[in-house]
């Protein structure tokens, strides 16, 4: 991948980083970008938009802590592997798991018909989605 590949609109409502991580997000979970393919360094990304590298440096964290990159040596970033990605989205579920409860708890006291919660959480993750896409 290069650093052109990347669309980058200062003017936009939406952060930087969040263009950046959005975008190699999509091209990772559609398959165009695959395991092991390295990224662009921080600083190519940043001096071919002329954008600061410490908002590059906070896309490839935001994605690695996500479980999408990691870093290796003398390569930089690259995609992270399946089987690592696997185990990220097993612990952000687990993080999200004290929400989830939190939402069941309330559904129920209010004596929410189950597939009404979850057709609405449905939903609100369709227009998050929207939203950041």
């Amino acid at each position: 991948m290069d650093a052109e590949n990347l669309s980058i609109r200062p003017g936009a409502a939406e952060p930087i980083y969040r263009q950046i991580a959005d975008q190699l997000r999509r091209l990772i979970t559609s398959n165009q970008l695959a395991a092991g393919d390295s990224l662009p360094s921080v600083r190519e990304v940043a001096g071919r938009h002329a954008i600061n590298p410490m908002t590059v440096s906070r896309a490839y964290g935001l994605l690695e802590s996500e479980g999408l990159l990691t870093r290796q040596r003398g390569r930089g970033m690259v995609v992270a592997s399946l089987r690592r990605r696997a185990r990220s989205n097993e612990r952000l579920l687990a993080d999200l798991e004290p929400k989830l409860e939190d939402v069941a708890r309330a559904a129920r006291e209010l004596g929410l018909a189950d597939r009404l919660v979850v057709d609405r959480l449905i939903e609100l993750l369709e227009l998050e989605h929207e939203r950041t896409a």
